[in-house]
């Protein structure tokens, strides 16, 4: 049984049938979302009916668009782990650490790489395009894989090694690029108009944002169905930021949490970072950061679809942005592995590293339940977890 009960433009609010194939809104060219009909899921469904079901993103099926069989690798419900070491150190004795980086293909991708596959088969694509810093291509790779749908990837050439072999073994065709990501999407864009690949860029299509989602509705069961005071996420794209954004809103208004809304906290690279540009100079969307440079590959992210998204997101929950740098991201990484037990990528590492400096600030506070967001795993990323925590 589906309860979606249309799509809608994220802007201009027109509005389009579900069951069909749809990308960017026709009139006015912003991201499409999905929306539910939340009367009907209130009946249907109550938290404590969850508690027998799969221990994977798709036990909150209600608020998924899929309406057959998902396309799943066990995706979702990571843990939230307490990180008492690193609360210490921060002044933050209640702070958490979502550990993404047990996912499938080791990233927090897997969310969004299973719903959009899982929709694209249902809406009977038989190809896919999208470009990658890298961890999005390796996960829809794995997922196209699994569905047996042809995915096509374009990354940077200078992307992890790692993301760019797990593509090629899962048997997605690989196209390198010498420039970034957005440069990337354009050999996807050409594919796209001249052989009709379905368009999976990121807020290219309503369904990716919707895995994504599932990062707040965990976070809220996990808490015993109440919500943290802030949560602090690395933005590259921002999709998990507009996701969680979105379930939180879509549980109050069923009852399940109550309450303000988290605070949502974008993290950003100093070397590629225009969310927080935009946020400090109060734009209402981000203009594209120029020689954008970063170890952490997956905040490489010069310009996005979905930054207005983004940007609505933290000022709505009252959230800022800040960017860390290298140095702290790298450093970060070792710091947290022995204070938490949990092994950060550099792009989780960067969230953890902007905490002290959150906390300095006045966003964070003493008595705040903050969860902070690891989103992969740090051994796709062999070179930067080798750096010295002590190095200049």
């Amino acid at each position: 049984m589906s309860f979606v009960s249309h799509l809608a433009c994220s802007r201009c609010r027109a509005t389009y049938p579900a069951g069909r194939i749809h990308h960017l809104c026709t009139a006015c060219g912003s991201p499409l979302v999905v929306e539910y009909d939340l009367e009907r899921i209130a009946t249907a469904v109550q938290p404590r009916d969850l508690l027998e079901r799969p221990a994977t993103m798709w036990r909150y099926a209600e608020l998924l668009p899929v309406t057959g069989a998902p396309v799943t690798l066990g995706e979702g419900f990571t843990p939230l782990l307490p990180a008492p070491g690193l609360g210490e150190r921060f002044g933050l004795p209640h702070l958490w650490i979502k550990d993404d980086g047990l996912n499938p293909t080791g990233t927090f991708k897997a969310r969004g790489a299973s719903a959009g596959i899982s929709m694209a088969a249902a809406l009977g694509v038989k190809e896919v395009g999208l470009p990658t810093a890298g961890n999005a291509g390796g996960a829809w790779a794995a997922y196209g894989a699994a569905a047996g749908i042809t995915v096509h990837v374009a990354m940077p050439s200078d992307a992890p090694a790692a993301n760019r072999a797990e593509c090629a073994a899962y048997g997605a065709n690989v196209t390198t690029v010498d420039g970034l990501i957005d440069d990337a999407a354009a050999v996807i864009n050409e594919g796209v108009r001249q052989h009709g690949w379905y368009d999976a860029a990121g807020m290219r299509e309503p369904y990716r944002v919707e895995g994504k989602k599932t990062f707040g509705l965990e976070i809220a069961e996990q808490m015993g169905w109440s919500m943290p005071q802030a949560i602090v996420y690395p933005t590259g794209g921002g999709i998990g930021l507009i996701g969680m954004w979105r379930a939180f809103l879509q549980m109050r208004d069923l009852g399940w949490v109550h309450g303000d809304l988290p605070r949502l906290i974008a993290v950003q690279a100093a070397g590629c970072a225009p969310v927080v540009r935009a946020i400090l100079e109060g734009e209402e969307d981000t203009e594209r950061w120029e020689q954008a440079e970063t170890v952490a590959s997956g905040l490489r992210v010069p310009m996005a679809t979905g930054h207005r998204m983004t940007l609505r997101a933290i000022r709505d929950t009252g959230g800022t942005a800040v960017a860390v740098s290298d140095r702290q991201i790298l450093q970060t990484m070792a710091l947290a592995a022995a204070a938490t037990g949990v092994l950060p990528c550099p792009e989780g590492a960067a969230a953890v590293a902007a905490v002290p400096m959150l906390r300095e600030a006045g966003h964070l506070d003493p008595a705040d339940r903050v969860v902070v967001i690891n989103t992969g795993s740090a051994l796709k990323y062999p070179r930067e977890v080798d750096y010295p925590v002590g190095a200049a």
